[in-house]
């Protein structure tokens, strides 16, 4: 690798040559501050925050777009620099609704962060005109506000580059510029899928998933209902980090512990149903290879991803299993098989959902969810949801005991725990698969790593009892839509594809804790949290979801077996074909 040498604030400092003076400087154990730089995506140099001294050069320069060279010196906490940001910061304030105390992201907010440390109080704000906008609450999981946004093109970006949807982007000009989708249109009168990944990373409380914390207290308080509560893979490997704990750090125990004492009547597990989607989808899979059906099956768990083939790729939802995904598989059961084995009416039943995705509360909404003439689930909250929950009944989460899940609806295999991770719905599904057409129980592979890590899209082909089964993984709708545009021209052909709709899988969805872009740009959050799932399906003495003990019990007792009248009934749904410009 060719490097150069370079000094920073009067260090010398080797670098390589392609880098930009702010990755030099993190070599150097220096971080300069950002608020539009998200590195690959957002490359703008717009916001100015980052902007240091260069020896020779006539102003300042923006570090996350200024390339170094040998022999260069930079100095990034000159009084020039420090007044510039300062300046910056007071005016990007001046056009800034400063309710911070009662903002969804005080204490976790990068402009809040900057001023801070640069020492700007919120009198510090030029006065002068000030834009005021209405919030946009046309979609069903989230709310922009407009007043709180600083302009930094996030969210334009992660949208357009990441995902390929580009619904939104900058209207207007000069200072009236604000970011909102064409025409002036509500998001929820878009072509949006709901992937949260826009709120993922905006810096400021301008983006923010619409809150239902204060309808599961409502729930629970209530003594006519019976409230459960269901978790899924992902949840468990990124809510420490709400507490201060490393990122990756898997908190199932303390979890459990903090849901119980939150007052939930049940606490269940997704993965439960994660091995029910999977014995399912296994069936389905095989009985469309052997008897003819529409190849290649596309996974269905991702509700961001289904709305993106509704809206996109119509003539392929034909394609989509049929299964519904693990949240609202747990819903249907809950509501009939639970209910009817606990003799509880099923219209007393509230069914919540702990999910990493904002697109889980569209999915609530969708039809031919309702297997017991009730929706399955009633009410799904975020990860960064269940972490406010957990602060506002005043539970001290990191002196909490490690509980386990309740019965019977509690149980979860290896398999199931490695769906919040790219590939991990495809190696769960094979892992039954190749059993099922092998019928080898010990020879049957546990571990299909060709499918694993957080490359956009992975392809492999397995020889399974004399058939070469060719799969395919995507992650992140942009890389979707390359792999099917693909399959469409013919220019590749696969059995089976798994896609989610977030990069990485849901251990990087949209309703997960909410990472600084000083952390993002330099630490694969997908990567370090899937390791939290890896570690619990070794961990894990059933890692097949052919073996949970309660699954088995389910299809003996109720279902019958996979693929039956009453298991497609309940465990089953349907799609439509959109119109780009249709919201429903």
């Amino acid at each position: 690798m060719e490097t150069v040498t370079l000094k920073i604030n009067g260090m010398t400092v080797t670098a390589p040559k392609s880098s930009t003076i702010l990755e030099a400087a993190r070599i150097a154990g220096i971080d300069i501050p950002t608020l539009c730089f998200l590195k690959e995506i957002n490359e703008i140099g717009a916001c100015r925050i980052c902007v240091v001294e260069v020896k020779g050069a006539r102003s300042l320069v923006a570090s996350c777009v200024y390339p170094v060279n040998e022999g260069m010196e930079v100095f990034t906490n000159t009084p020039k620099v420090l007044e510039s940001r300062r300046k910056t910061l007071q005016l990007i304030l001046s056009n800034h609704e400063r309710k911070c105390l009662s903002c969804v992201r005080s204490g976790n907010c990068e402009l809040q962060a900057l001023c801070n440390d640069l020492g700007i109080e919120v009198e510090d704000a030029y006065d002068g005109e000030k834009n005021v906008y209405d919030l946009d609450t046309s979609a069903v999981h989230m709310v922009r506000d407009n007043n709180k946004c600083i302009l930094c093109r996030r969210c334009v970006a992660v949208c357009e580059k990441v995902q390929g949807v580009g619904v939104i982007g900058a209207n207007e000009r000069g200072f009236k510029t604000e970011i909102s989708s064409a025409f002036g249109l509500g998001l929820g009168d878009t072509a949006c899928v709901s992937c949260g990944q826009c709120i993922a990373v905006c810096p400021t409380g301008a983006l923010y998933e619409k809150d239902s914390i204060d309808e599961v207290l409502a729930a629970i308080a209530d003594p006519t209902k019976h409230v459960v509560v269901q978790t899924a893979p992902a949840v468990r490997a990124a809510l420490g980090e709400e507490f201060g704990y490393p990122m990756g750090t898997p908190v199932q125990g303390k979890m459990v512990a903090a849901l119980r004492r939150i007052g939930f009547d049940k606490v269940f597990d997704t993965n439960f149903s994660a091995d029910l989607t999977i014995m399912e989808e296994s069936h389905e899979f095989l009985d469309r290879v052997q008897n003819g059906g529409v190849l290649p099956l596309i996974t269905s768990c991702s509700p961001g991803w289904i709305k993106y083939c509704e809206h996109y790729f119509p003539e392929m939802t034909e394609n989509l299993s049929s299964c519904k995904s693990p949240q609202q598989m747990f819903g249907a059961i809950t509501k009939t098989y639970y209910a009817e084995k606990m003799g509880i009416d099923p219209k007393d039943i509230v069914c919540v959902s702990i999910m990493p995705c904002t697109a889980k509360k569209f999915e609530l909404t969708r039809d031919d969810q309702n297997a017991a003439g009730y929706p399955d689930v009633d009410i799904s909250l975020t990860t960064r949801e269940l972490a406010r929950l957990i602060r506002r009944v005043g539970l001290n989460f990191n002196r909490l005991p490690e509980e386990e899940f309740d019965s019977p609806l509690g149980s979860g295999t290896g398999a199931a725990v490695i769906f919040g991770a790219t590939g991990g719905v495809m190696e769960a599904a094979l892992r039954t698969a190749v059993w099922k057409l092998t019928g080898e129980k010990d020879g049957t592979p546990i571990e299909f790593t060709e499918v694993r890590g957080v490359d956009g899209i992975k392809e492999a082909t397995y020889n399974v009892a004399g058939m070469d089964v060719k799969v395919a993984v995507a992650s992140g709708l942009k890389n979707a839509k390359e792999l099917l545009t693909r399959v469409q021209n013919g220019e590749a052909d696969y059995h089976f594809i798994e896609i989610m709709g977030c990069p990485g899988g849901c251990v990087n969805g949209g309703g997960q804790p909410q990472v600084p872009a000083s952390v993002r740009n330099f630490t694969d959050i997908r990567a370090e949290r899937a390791k939290a799932l890896y570690s619990l399906d070794e961990k894990n003495t059933l890692r097949f979801s052919h073996e949970n003990p309660d699954v088995k019990e389910l299809y003996a007792t109720y279902l019958g077996e996979p693929g039956s009248h009453k298991a497609h009934d309940i465990l089953h749904t349907t799609y439509v074909k959109r119109k780009i410009h249709e919201v429903k």
